[in-house]
């Protein structure tokens, strides 16, 4: 007969097992392409290696060494960080207003405005990023029409990709556009959990919309909105394709270039692979420090329910 302990700890397998084949999975796309790039991060890899034109050679930390000397290398980070924050920032306070807006609005109204939500989150980055492209077009672009059509002469044929900042700005529009109805979506259902009777309470004792905001649903809502804001992070911080196409590779000498942008014109364009592939830990690893931090707050909230 078997005991209590004995039980358990075959319980404890249990999940552990139907995790099994996605594991399996997930082990064989990861594990070997990451072994591969902090590999080729302490090499020397370059054209004449891949070639085979000069035999590779163990470089150890020199590589970093010359990434964490290259000012252009910390230029770029803290133009990812602050343009990622700006991302987070603007994606988190439109969908949560437009969660709030949800919650406020008619049926029919409400359902128009998730499929346009849903239709701009299934949208392809590349597509989205076309798109913003032609709208903004400095020839063609209806944008800068309307605005001359409203007495704003001075976007008469308006580069918006010429300026760093103004280009930055266009590729905020369209991170923002394909992010924010995930944190609507995530934020309204949140709201809709929240018994009716709490916001009842609020606006009989007088509470505007703000406040009832501010008091009562964002401290109620807060370990969702942490989670949509880590992942927001998480994806921002790694924009790619946006960042590519709109600025047609970083912009003007250089001028918008982030991490991921940056790794790929060393290794691909410079054929640097090593430094691109030093790049590309750099990033994991303040990627993971971000996901661990996620995965301990989805962890909190499971011991809290």
């Amino acid at each position: 007969m078997s005991t209590p302990r004995s039980g358990s700890r075959r319980g404890g397998w249990t999940p552990w097992l139907y995790l099994a084949p996605a594991l399996v999975v997930l082990g064989g796309l990861l594990v070997y392409p990451v072994y591969q790039l902090g590999l080729i991060s302490f090499l020397e890899y370059t054209q004449a290696q891949v070639t085979g034109g000069e035999p590779t050679t163990f470089q150890g930390l020199g590589n970093y060494a010359e990434l964490f000397g290259d000012g252009e290398f910390w230029r770029v980070l803290l133009a990812t960080v602050l343009f990622a924050a700006a991302c987070v920032l603007s994606t988190v306070t439109l969908g949560c207003a437009l969660a709030v807006l949800l919650t406020r609005i008619r049926a029919l109204p409400r359902l128009a405005l998730m499929l346009a939500g849903l239709g701009a989150w299934a949208t392809p980055a590349i597509t989205g990023s076309t798109v913003f492209v032609f709208l903004f077009d400095p020839d063609f672009g209806p944008v800068n029409k309307v605005l001359v059509a409203l007495g704003l002469t001075g976007f008469a044929d308006y580069s918006w990709t010429y300026d760093r900042y103004s280009a930055f700005a266009l590729v905020l529009l369209e991170v923002v556009w394909c992010s924010f109805p995930f944190v609507m979506v995530t934020v309204y259902a949140a709201i809709r959990a929240v018994p009716g009777e709490v916001l009842e309470a609020a606006a009989l004792d007088g509470a505007s919309q703000w406040r009832i905001w501010r008091s009562v649903l964002a401290p109620l809502l807060r370990p969702i909105l942490v989670v949509v804001t880590i992942q927001s992070v998480i994806w921002d911080f790694k924009v790619f394709t946006q960042i590519y196409v709109m600025t047609n590779g970083g912009g003007i000498a250089r001028q918008n270039l982030v991490l991921n942008v940056y790794a790929y014109q060393k290794a691909f364009a410079s054929s640097q692979y090593s430094l691109g592939s030093a790049i590309g830990v750099v990033m994991l690893l303040i990627l993971l420090v971000v996901t661990l931090g996620y995965l301990r707050l989805i962890r909190r909230q499971g011991e809290e329910l």
